[in-house]
C-alpha cells in the first residue's frame, strides 16, 4: 500500500500513527493476535523511510557511543549490527527496522502525514494527507522528534549569532572557531559537548545542578525510574525527561571531559543579550552559538480535537503500562510517559494491541 493513494474514509478496527520502536512493536503483536495488515489495522508513518527518528540522528552517533539499541520483539537486533560499532546509527537502526518491517510483513504506508483525529461517535476519524481513515481505536506512536523545545526567555529575538537546537547538529567541525554556549543538563547535551569541547571553545548552562551517578544502572534502579514516571502520567502530570530520574552516568568520556576542564557548569543564564547572554547577578558572557539540548515534546498536536489534556498540560493514563488516555480508552499513547525509552517502547506496544483490542472486543 506504500505507493497507492488511500481511498476515502477506509475503515479500519486500528490505526497505528508512527513506525518508531514503539509503533513496530504494537504492529507486531496485532499480528500476533490475528489482525491483518490494510485490513483490520494498518501503520502510517511520515518519514519517508522507515527508521523512526533514528534515520535523522547526528553521523557521529555510533552503536559505540549510543546508549543501547534495543531488539524489536521477534527479532534480534545483532546481525544488522555487523559486530562494528563505529557504523552510524542513523544507518544501522533503519536498516534494521526495514528489515523488521518485511519480516513481519506490516505494511507501512509512508510518506503519511496524520493531521488530526476527530471524535465521530463510535468511530475516530483520522485524516492524512494520504486520505481518511475511519478507526474504531488508535495506538499513537508519534515519539517527540517532530516537535523539539526552545524554553523561551527574554532577548531571544535580539540573538545576533546563530540558534540551533540538537535536532539540527550534524558535526562539531561546523562550530570550529566559534564559541558555542550549550544549554542542557541531559545525555545528549554531554555527548555533543564533549564533541564540540574537542574543536573549539564552549560554555555550559543547565537549570539545575547536574546528578552524576557512579555505578551500574541495574535492573531494580530501572524499574523504580519507571515508576516514577508512570506516577505523574497516572495523575496527569506531563512527564518528566528520565535523566532527572536516572541521573547521568559517569562513563570513562565524561572522566576525561572532567580532566579537560568542559564540564565547569555554570547556572541558567536570565536572558538573551544581541551577543550573549546575562545572568540575574549582571554577568554577561558572549557567544557565538547557542545550542539548546533542552529536550523534545510529545508530538500529539494531531489529538487535540479528542481534548485528552488535563489543566495542568499532561494526560491521564491509565492500564497496565500506563498507555490508555483515561480520556478516550480507544486511544493508547505508546513512546509517551514511562514507555519513551526503547525498551519500554516495546512492552508498550504489546499492552497497547492487547488491551485495545479487548477493549474494543476484537476477537480473531
Amino acid at each position: 500500500m506504500s505507493e497507492q493513494t488511500l481511498l476515502a474514509a477506509l475503515k479500519l478496527d486500528i490505526v497505528v500513527i508512527g513506525a518508531g520502536q514503539a509503533g513496530l512493536s504494537a504492529a507486531h503483536h496485532l499480528r500476533k493476535l490475528g489482525f491483518e495488515p490494510e485490513k483490520d489495522f494498518l501503520v502510517l508513518d511520515r518519514a519517508p523511510q522507515p527508521g523512526g527518528a533514528w534515520q535523522y540522528r547526528w553521523p557521529s552517533l555510533t552503536l559505540s557511543t549510543v546508549n543501547r539499541v534495543h531488539d524489536l520483539p521477534g527479532l534480534a537486533f545483532g546481525e544488522f549490527a555487523g559486530g562494528d560499532d563505529t557504523v552510524k546509527a542513523s544507518v544501522a537502526v533503519p536498516h534494521y527496522f526495514a528489515a523488521y518491517e518485511t519480516h513481519f510483513d506490516l505494511r507501512v504506508l509512508r510518506p503519511a502525514t496524520v493531521k488530526v483525529v476527530c471524535d465521530r461517535g463510535e468511530r475516530l476519524r483520522v485524516e492524512s494527507d494520504r486520505g481518511l481513515l475511519s478507526a474504531r481505536g488508535i495506538i499513537n506512536a508519534t515519539g517527540t522528534w517532530e516537535n523539539p523545545y526552545v524554553p523561551e526567555y527574554p532577548g531571544a529575538d535580539t540573538f545576533k549569532g546563530q540558534t540551533l537546537h540538537t535536532k539540527d547538529f550534524r558535526t562539531a567541525s561546523d562550530f570550529a572557531g566559534r564559541h558555542v554556549l550549550i544549554v542542557g543538563g541531559g545525555i545528549s547535551a554531554i555527548q555533543l559537548l564533549d564533541q564540540i569541547s574537542q574543536v573549539t571553545r564552549t560554555s555550559w548552562v543547565t537549570r539545575t545542578t547536574p546528578r552524576w551517578r557512579d555505578g551500574p544502572f541495574d535492573e531494580d534502579a530501572g524499574r523504580k525510574a519507571v515508576a516514577m514516571v508512570e506516577e505523574r502520567v497516572r495523575a496527569g502530570l506531563p512527564p518528566r525527561a528520565v535523566v532527572s530520574v536516572t541521573g547521568l552516568p559517569v562513563t570513562p568520556a565524561i572522566a576525561a571531559m572532567r580532566k579537560r576542564g568542559v564540564l565547569d557548569r555554570q547556572p541558567m543564564f536570565s536572558e538573551i543579550t544581541p551577543t550573549g547572554v546575562r545572568w540575574p547577578d549582571g554577568r554577561t558572557l558572549d557567544v557565538d552559538v547557542i545550542l539548546w539540548c533542552t529536550g523534545f515534546r510529545s508530538a500529539l498536536d494531531h489529538l487535540a480535537p479528542l481534548q485528552l489534556r488535563e489543566e495542568s498540560g499532561g494526560i491521564t493514563m491509565t492500564g497496565r503500562l500506563a498507555t490508555q488516555a483515561a480520556k478516550d480508552p480507544r486511544v493508547h499513547l505508546v513512546g509517551y510517559g514511562p514507555s519513551a525509552s526503547t525498551i519500554g517502547a516495546n512492552r508498550a506496544g504489546a499492552a497497547a494491541a492487547r488491551e485495545l483490542t479487548s477493549f474494543l472486543n476484537l476477537v480473531k
